[in-house]
């Protein structure tokens, strides 16, 4: 239908207390650890976790052979297990409860990138993400807070376009001392040529 609304769910919550110390020290220190670009991106985050939590808390309420806790349970461990958030051997609905931020920012494209010493620093590893020099499987991904799969985990590398690859083209620097080569090899033969 032309011209219907777009309602967009929100994916973060700003917290209730603006100013407390404790938690904008400990933000700031995630900012910093895992070179995220502003506060939203730790609070985005937290949102999705707080929902993760909620939805456990409200399955262990029910009976545990209730179809319901079985099926969505094991959806949501499956789930986590698969993103690499939650280990295999612990796969049990009170354990999501023991989640924290930490867990789910590790699983980020940018802190895998740095992890792998595709980057020199957790910054770098976002301005590589950035300029599309980085690819997940066959496919390139430009967005630094993509979660990486545990399986797709060992199929990060740079594009196959990118300086940083050996099959790559060369990046302008590069191709410019290149040029500069040429240009003096060329002209010291045509030098030698003029002696004889």
């Amino acid at each position: 239908m032309p011209g219907a609304p777009i309602k967009c769910s929100k994916t973060y919550t700003t917290p209730r207390r603006p100013y407390e110390k404790e938690r904008l020290d400990q933000e700031l220190k995630l900012l910093g650890e895992f070179g995220l670009r502003n506060k939203r991106e730790v609070w985005r985050v937290k949102y999705t976790l707080a929902k993760i939590r909620k939805g456990a808390r409200e399955l262990l309420t029910l009976d545990e052979k209730d179809p319901r806790r079985l099926f969505e349970g094991n959806a949501l461990l499956r789930r986590l297990v698969r993103y690499g958030v939650l280990p295999e051997d612990r796969m049990k609905l009170d354990y999501v409860l023991g989640l924290k931020v930490e867990d789910f920012l590790e699983r980020r494209l940018q802190t895998q990138v740095f992890k792998l010493g595709l980057a020199k620093s957790i910054h770098h590893a976002r301005v590589l993400i950035r300029q599309r020099h980085i690819r997940v499987r066959k496919q390139l991904v430009n967005v630094p807070s993509f979660n990486v799969r545990l399986d797709s985990g060992k199929h990060i590398d740079f594009t196959t376009t990118s300086p940083y690859n050996s099959m790559g083209r060369p990046g302008r620097v590069k191709r410019r001392s290149d040029k500069k080569k040429n240009e003096s090899g060329k002209e010291e033969g045509a030098g030698d040529a003029e002696e004889d």
